[in-house]
C-alpha cells in the first residue's frame, strides 16, 4: 500500500511536470515573436518601449524558472557528464539521489525560504516597475521563483524514487 501511495506520488509529479513543461513550452515561440516585433520597432520604426523589454525578461524567466523541472524529469538539465554516461543505471541511480539530497533540496530550499518574504513585500506594495512605461504587478513575475522552485524541489521527490526504484530493480 505505502509502495502504491509512493507511485502514485511520483507519477502525479512526473504528470504535473509534464503538462507545465509543455505548456510553458509555448512561451517560446512568444519570446521570439516578441523579440522580432521589439527589434522591427527599434531598428525599422525607431520607437521601443520599456514595457516590450521587461516582457522579454519575464517570458524568459517564467521559461527558466517553471521549465527547470520538466528539464530535471526529462535529465536535460546541466550536469558533468563525463563519468556520469560511463556508469551503470544503478550507479547513475545512486548519483542522482545523492545529487539531489546534497545539492538540489538544500538549493532549492534556501530560494524558497528566501523568496517568501520578497514576493510578500511586492504584494504589500503593488510593486510594479521602475520605469515608466514599464510592466504594472511586478509581484506576479516574483511569483514564479517560487512556483519554479517548488515544482523542482518536487520534481526531487520524484526522481529519488524512481532512481529507488532502479536500485532495487523494480522500475516501472
Amino acid at each position: 500500500m505505502l509502495k502504491k501511495s509512493i507511485l502514485y506520488f511520483s507519477h502525479t509529479i512526473q504528470k504535473l511536470n509534464e503538462h507545465i513543461g509543455k505548456a510553458i513550452s509555448w512561451l517560446a515561440l512568444l519570446l521570439v515573436l516578441l523579440i522580432c516585433l521589439d527589434v522591427f520597432q527599434r531598428y525599422v520604426l525607431s520607437y521601443s518601449t520599456p514595457a516590450i523589454a521587461e516582457l522579454e525578461w519575464h517570458l524568459f524567466a517564467i521559461l527558466f524558472l517553471i521549465g527547470a523541472a520538466y528539464t530535471l524529469k526529462h535529465d536535460k538539465h546541466v550536469r558533468v557528464d563525463v563519468f556520469y554516461n560511463r556508469f551503470s543505471p544503478k550507479n547513475k541511480a545512486l548519483v542522482n539521489i545523492f545529487g539531489t539530497i546534497l545539492f538540489l533540496f538544500p538549493f532549492a530550499w534556501i530560494i524558497l525560504k528566501a523568496s517568501i518574504p520578497y514576493i510578500e513585500a511586492s504584494y504589500a506594495i503593488n510593486e510594479s516597475s521602475t520605469d515608466p512605461g514599464g510592466l504594472p504587478a511586478r509581484y506576479l513575475i516574483k511569483s514564479s521563483i517560487f512556483i519554479g522552485f517548488t515544482l523542482l524541489l518536487l520534481q526531487g521527490f520524484s526522481l529519488i524514487i524512481n532512481s529507488m526504484l532502479v536500485i532495487w530493480n523494480q522500475e516501472d
